[in-house]
């Protein structure tokens, strides 16, 4: 092949067979990313053995020959839990660029990287400070970060490196990743794949004639069938073979390649001698290549020359470029420890934490498995690691290290208490509630004095409103728990915390005054975090939310930018809800939403996306909202979450409610009672009225609408436990004038406007505006119509701001003023037929046609009245695309390409897709941008 300009080897110089392809697609990928400054990623995934570390060499060695720096990293196993295990090893080698970056990003990654005592950084500020530390190294010579076994990766580097790999573009800066076909920490990235495939027969033949011209045609063509086109098993396998020819040339029966290969690397390791196998051990648990770890840690003990034998064995080698240990084939190591006894590798372990003492969170983990019994020591240690690993948000670590650590615990006590945090952790944030019990009792058989009870109760009351417990019970449980608590040392007020957070849970589910008093007689005398005390001013009875404590939140939302704990990410959020601060988080839950779809906290995930969801529908993005719903009730079913899934069909039913599908809001409704009524959970009556209130506000039935807005509080009061009447302010008063209660509307906008609602929130403003103007007549409800249409930012809550116009326009149409009206109801109706809300436009168009006068524009009729998302599924669907490769094209699931669909057939009149192409018309234009990227992945 001829080399490539810029890259005159080119990567097929190293002799590669079958690899055209490959190396077509490689070579363009330096000349046009790296040398091109056009920057990029590319993934190569495929089966052990099938030449992707080959690749990815010759890839290194093309883009070295032509000037280009290379950063090398690679997957370690045993590091899945370090977190930015992985990234470390990546940036080692820029030490000289590191010093010259600006003082923020330098503190940042030494707090990442372990290199300083500074807080634990954000990871959205952690990707930044890597980005700046690349480009800064790229800027004088084009740079390609090299990563290999990225399934191995610790999650947390997985997700640096995937973000920052968006951004190389417009630099001569690249990555290129190599990963196992279904294992890749960038499986549901936009990164460019390339699946690298076997080798072709054809090929397969003419490498063994190549590396092995002796062998007989009948010995090549049995090889080429046994190897499978895998390109290392067909040249191990005939390595061995071509010394063991039968009489008649042909190689003897071989089994599947990559169990031969096993054997084949067992044989070589088992034949090395006693030091090089110890030092072998030393970089299969280190994995990172770094050779320091081959470094002596006493006399007697291996040195680095004692690797030779394994390096000439073909076991491993070592890249004078990268300065890097490389093992020969991802196989190897895994042999190498399975050949170890128990010794050799607590040997190992010890002599890995002796050497990376600079590295206290490694160091902590070679130290536990160094250890054989009960250790307090490495046991704190490893309990300090949990807790710096919550704060970078790496939840599935911490659960890892405090299981570990409750191993090595003397004390049951100790044991029990980070069990129970383990559990609480799993249960809450990672997801992991089917294990949950079994850890609660063995924290009780640990310490059956239940000195550490408060975690232990957080957690079985979480368990007891997930299945079949009820409020009360979890209550009692937690109120006990309570009781019994005393001495507050560090962890205990941690564990208070944590219990009146649960606690506010079970009491804002419960929806009763007597459940709240409880929380409001500890909170004053515990004194705990801050974050507790206001969630529960603004969860129990966020009407009375004083001034001080909006704006202690509002300084904590602010701060939050930082924050990498997606528990507290999410609680702060929730606390946020019914006062409408939770928009201000929204950078922040998708951070959360994608650690959790990358295997992280799963349990926080789930709540963010709920969080989202409503925010999405509250401003009007309702297609978004229904993906993020979708994705979220998904994981509730795979899960077990069936109290989070409450809260998903809650907003779903609202949806469906404001788009007019009636029956699939009542489903839902009857869904909701059926599972929260055994349990005792209030909230989630009130949550079944506020739904019938939509739906029939929708249907312009007030009499139904008043029914079910009174049954949360009567007109005129905002009765304590029920915090969700804020978001009923405008639903109740116009159901009272609609169905002639002047008296009850006025009564309930004098309590409106003696509480100071408007003062809550801008959007709460919107409301309280529009349901003083709907109780008003006359000139003065012209007045406040207009005051509440000018407010600043109200475009945001577009839903409401529609209804508000609406209600405008008929109070407009009413007084004559015909032509005024009509203004209204345009913007109105343009604003519910672009949202989706059906039923509400046709009202907005009933009105219109009461002002006996055609609407000023044709109305959106088929293509153009789909949403920019139903347009692009719609031509997908035409082309001839199922549900499911429409979702991995669009990074959605197919039960939501499904749900769009069914709205495009609504919209376009058809009943299936086979009439899609005739129903978008001979030109199909292409969808307009959304402004947001999607949220909903294939799972």
């Amino acid at each position: 092949m001829v080399g490539t300009p810029g890259y005159p080897r080119g990567v097929e110089a190293a002799g590669l067979v079958g690899r055209s392809d490959e190396a077509a697609l490689i070579n363009a990928f330096l000349v046009e990313s790296v040398s091109g400054n056009s920057g990029g990623a590319l993934l190569l995934t495929g089966e052990p053995g099938v030449g992707k570390t080959v690749l990815l060499d010759c890839a290194a060695e093309a883009a070295r020959a032509a000037g280009t720096q290379v950063l090398r990293g690679a997957g370690v196993e045993f590091e899945t839990h370090v977190t930015y295990a992985g990234l470390h090893q990546i940036l080692l080698p820029l030490d000289v660029e590191f010093e010259h970056l600006r003082r923020r990003h330098r503190s940042v990654l030494s707090a990442a990287l372990g290199l300083g005592a500074s807080p634990a950084p954000d990871p959205t500020d952690v990707s930044e400070a890597t980005l700046a530390l690349l480009r800064l190294a790229a800027a004088h010579r084009p740079l390609l970060v090299i990563v290999d076994d990225v399934h191995w990766l610790d999650q947390p580097s997985a997700a640096v490196l995937e973000l920052v790999s968006h951004r190389f573009t417009g630099g001569p800066l690249g990555l290129i990743a190599a990963s196992r076909p279904a294992d890749s920490s960038f499986r549901q990235s936009k990164i460019p794949a390339h699946k690298v495939q076997p080798l072709g027969d054809e090929a397969a033949a003419e490498l063994l004639r190549d590396r092995f011209p002796t062998l007989t045609p009948r010995a090549r063509a049995r090889l080429v069938a046994e190897a499978q086109g895998n390109p290392l098993a067909l040249l191990e396998l005939a390595g061995e073979a071509s010394g063991v020819h039968s009489a008649d040339g042909m190689a003897p029966a071989v089994v599947a390649p990559a169990r031969s290969l096993r054997t084949l690397f067992a044989s070589r390791v088992g034949q090395l001698p006693a030091a090089a196998r110890h030092l072998l051990v030393r970089a299969a648990l280190d994995g990172t290549g770094d050779p320091r770890v081959l470094r002596t840690t006493g006399a007697g003990h291996p040195r680095y020359g004692d690797l030779a034998p394994a390096e000439q064995a073909g076991l491993v080698c070592f890249d004078e470029d990268a300065g890097r240990i490389a093992f020969a084939h991802p196989l190897i190591p895994s042999v190498v420890l399975k050949q170890s006894t128990s010794e050799e590798l607590r040997s190992a372990h010890r002599a890995l934490a002796q050497l990376l003492a600079d590295q206290p969170e490694r160091r902590a983990w070679h130290l536990a498995e160094a250890t054989i019994g009960p250790d307090a020591w490495v046991a704190a240690l490893l309990a300090d690691v949990a807790q710096q690993s919550m704060q970078r948000g790496d939840a599935v670590g911490a659960v890892s290290a405090l299981l570990r650590s409750a191993e090595l615990s003397p004390s049951g006590s100790d044991r029990s208490r980070r069990l129970a945090e383990a559990a609480l952790l799993g249960a809450e944030v990672t997801g992991e509630l089917c294990r949950t019990p079994q850890l609660l009792a063995t924290a009780r058989e640990a310490d059956p004095d239940h000195h550490h009870a408060l975690q232990a109760a957080a957690t079985a009351s979480y368990m007891l409103l997930s299945g079949a417990g009820d409020v009360d019970t979890a209550h009692q449980l937690l109120a006990g728990a309570l009781d019994g608590f005393s001495d507050r040392g560090a962890d205990d007020e941690r564990e208070l915390d944590e219990v009146l957070g649960s606690l506010i849970m079970v009491c804002f589910y419960g929806g009763k005054a007597d459940l709240w008093d409880l929380f409001h007689k500890t909170v004053a005398p515990a004194a705990p975090d801050v974050l507790v005390s206001l969630s529960g001013s603004t969860l129990c009875d966020p009407v009375r939310a004083e001034s001080a404590v909006l704006e202690q939140l509002d300084r904590l939302i602010e701060a939050s930018a930082h924050e990498a704990d997606p528990g507290r990410i999410v609680r702060l959020a929730t606390a946020g809800l019914f006062v409408d601060r939770a928009s201000g988080l929204r950078q922040a839950l998708l951070r959360v939403v994608h650690d959790g779809r990358r295997g992280g906290a799963v349990a926080s995930a789930i709540n963010a996306l709920l969080l989202l969801g409503f925010d999405s529908f509250v401003t009007g993005a309702w297609d978004e909202a229904e993906d993020l719903l979708i994705e979220a009730q998904e994981l509730c079913e795979a899960h077990g979450y069936g109290l989070l899934a409450l809260s998903g069909r809650f907003i779903r039913a609202l949806l469906a409610a404001g788009r007019g599908d009636f029956e699939a809001a009542g489903v839902l409704v009857d869904n909701i009672t059926h599972w929260a009524a055994p349990r005792r959970f209030q909230v989630a009556q009130m949550y079944t009225h506020r739904i019938r209130a939509l739906a029939a506000l929708g249907r312009a039935d007030y009499e139904d609408a008043y029914r079910n807005a009174t049954a949360i509080g009567p007109a005129g009061v905002f009765v304590p436990c029920a915090p969700l009447n804020l978001h009923m302010l405008m639903d109740l008063v116009e159901a009272a004038v609609g169905s002639n209660r002047r008296t009850e509307a006025d009564a309930h906008v004098t309590a409106i406007r003696e509480a100071g609602i408007a003062d809550l929130s801008p959007r709460l403003a919107l409301l309280a505006a529009g349901a003083s103007a709907i109780a008003a007549s006359g000139t003065v409800a012209t007045t406040l119509f207009e005051e509440a249409l000018s407010a600043p930012g109200v475009e945001r809550w577009s839903f409401e701001l529609a209804r508000v116009r609406l209600a405008y326009g008929q109070h407009l149409r009413r007084s004559r003023h015909v032509a005024a009206s009509r203004v209204q109801l345009e913007a109105a109706l343009d604003a519910f037929e672009r949202i989706g809300a059906r039923p509400w436009a046709t009202r907005a168009r009933n009105e219109l046609r009461a002002t006996a006068e055609r609407r000023s524009r044709t109305r959106a009729t088929g293509p153009a009245a789909l949403t920019p998302r139903e347009l692009e599924i719609a031509r997908l669907a035409a082309s001839g695309l199922s549900n499911k490769q429409i979702g991995e094209q669009l990074r959605l699931s197919a039960r939501t390409v499904g749900a769009h669909l069914r709205h495009v057939f609504q919209k376009l009149g058809v009943a299936s897709r086979v009439v899609l192409g005739e129903a978008l018309g001979p030109v199909c234009p292409e969808p307009a941008e959304t402004g947001r990227p999607p949220l909903k992945k294939e799972s």
